[in-house]
Parts: C-alpha cells; structure tokens; sequence
C-alpha cells in the first residue's frame, strides 16, 4: 500500500515563510513526476508546481519567484519552500506522486490527504 504524507502546514503571517514535506513510502518501484496541488474553500484544486525525477520544474504564475519545488528521490520526499506568503496562499496543500509499482504497473496517481496553509494579514 503506497502512502503519501504530508507535513509543514500551519499559520503564517503574511510575507513569512514556510515548508512542506511529503514522503511516500511502501513497495515503490520508481516515481516519475512529483507535484504539490493547493484547494481554497470554494474554489477548485489547482496545480501549484511540479518536478520530474530529472529535476525539471514548472510552477503556476501565481507562485512563481516565491515558491521553490524541490525532491530527494534517495528519501522518496519531494518538499515545497514558501516564501513571501500572501493570504490569497491560504489553502489546503496536497501532495501528488505519479509512480510504478513495478516493471508492468506505471502511472500510477497517488495523493497525500493535504495540510492546511492559512496566511493572515
């Protein structure tokens, strides 16, 4: 059974800082594409950022020069730094894996069950 967990969530003042780890663990054959995914209340879930297993990575306008995407593929952990904290930040942050079970069973989609960020002004 494959888990995502997510840590780091909490309350921050505006322009502060924190971050976010998620650490999957069980019977993992590799991970491809890792992402954070944040939900504001109301409003749909929205792609935050990405990384690929190479490293490459991509970011919503929104959080662009703010926000710094990271992962330790030896820990299985991808990490999510945020800087200059808006209270539009304010969400529920959800951690995403694309990975292989095995040699025949890829693309497999797993979410972490999210952590809260508020940012107050």
């Amino acid at each position: 059974q494959v888990q995502l967990v997510e840590s780091g969530g909490g309350l921050v003042q505006a322009g502060g800082s924190l971050r976010l780890s998620c650490a999957a663990s069980g019977i993992i054959f590799s991970i491809n594409t890792m992402a954070w995914y944040r939900q504001a209340p109301g409003k749909q879930r929205e792609l935050v950022a990405t990384i690929t297993s190479g490293g490459r990575t991509n970011y919503a306008d929104s959080v662009k020069g703010r926000f710094t995407i990271s992962r330790d593929n030896a820990k299985n952990t991808v990490y999510l730094q945020m800087n200059s904290l808006k209270p539009e930040d304010t969400a529920v942050y959800y951690c995403n894996a694309e990975l292989s079970l095995d040699w025949i069973v890829t693309g497999q989609n797993y979410w972490g069950q999210g952590t809260q960020v508020t940012v107050s002004s």
